[in-house]
């Protein structure tokens, strides 16, 4: 991927209202509008969240972009006040250049509630390429460091949910291609579900193609549309339909 440093790390600028942005693919890591806001409209409520894990006792989420950790920390940050007592969230996360830590403790610095959840986070940040676990007292969160194009085949569980958060598509369309839609679609469970915040017609014919149910939404902020979808847990997928169709 182009412009990224040689040691792996990400390439920061900061915008006029100090949002990070990444020089490699001029986009920032979050909505200048609000990025803890964005992850509530976009990823949580996308994925029908939390009322799907209240009634499940292990619920797995993935994530395409792991950037700044916001979407994982809001995501745990809301588990751990409104999942039962004795609920688990895994949380599986892809990302080819992890910011420095002296950058992702200024981008999350507007969120000082989530700074007690950011130190297991800090205590092994830069990770080195390859597979991580970090612990958290109700979570594991695993993060592969690498080209999620290779590594999500070494995927540990299926997903109920995902979180698919690369930069643009059309700056960083390694992140959405039609390959790693359909690795994404069989590390899916049955009935699982994804949200995004583009809504780019060639994102979402790669979703079809893999099998994804997909359906536009109101996106957030200046955003007119997002997408969401399901993999049907009948097996009757979007691309089996249009096949049928022919």
């Amino acid at each position: 991927m182009p412009n990224a440093k040689a040691d792996n790390q990400a390439s920061i600028l900061w915008t006029a209202n100090d949002t990070p942005l990444s020089s490699a693919y001029d986009d920032t890591y979050y909505s200048k509008e609000g990025g803890r806001e964005e992850t509530g409209h976009v990823f949580l409520a996308g994925n029908g969240l939390p009322d799907r894990w209240r009634t499940m006792p292990d619920f797995t989420i993935g994530e395409l972009g792991f950037g700044t950790g916001l979407n994982f920390l809001q995501t745990y940050h809301r588990f751990m006040a409104t999942a039962p007592k004795d609920h688990r969230l895994t949380f599986i996360s892809f990302e080819a250049f992890p910011m420095n830590p002296g950058a992702m403790i200024r981008a999350l610095s507007p969120w000082p509630d989530l700074a007690s959840l950011t130190r297991p986070l800090l205590a092994i940040w830069p990770p080195s390429a390859g597979w991580h676990t970090i612990p958290f007292e109700k979570a594991a969160l695993h993060l592969a460091v690498g080209d999620a194009n290779a590594t999500i085949a070494e995927m540990p569980r299926k997903a109920d949910a995902w979180y698919l958060d690369g930069f643009s598509p059309a700056k960083n369309p390694e992140l959405w291609g039609e390959a790693l839609m359909a690795a994404v679609f069989r590390n899916t469970k049955d009935g699982g579900t994804f949200a995004t915040y583009t809504a780019a017609g060639w994102v979402r014919r790669n979703l079809e193609a893999a099998g994804f149910m997909v359906e536009r939404r109101r996106g957030f902020g200046r955003k007119r549309e997002m997408l969401a979808g399901m993999k049907n847990r009948h097996g009757d997928t979007a691309g089996s339909r249009a096949k049928e169709a022919e």
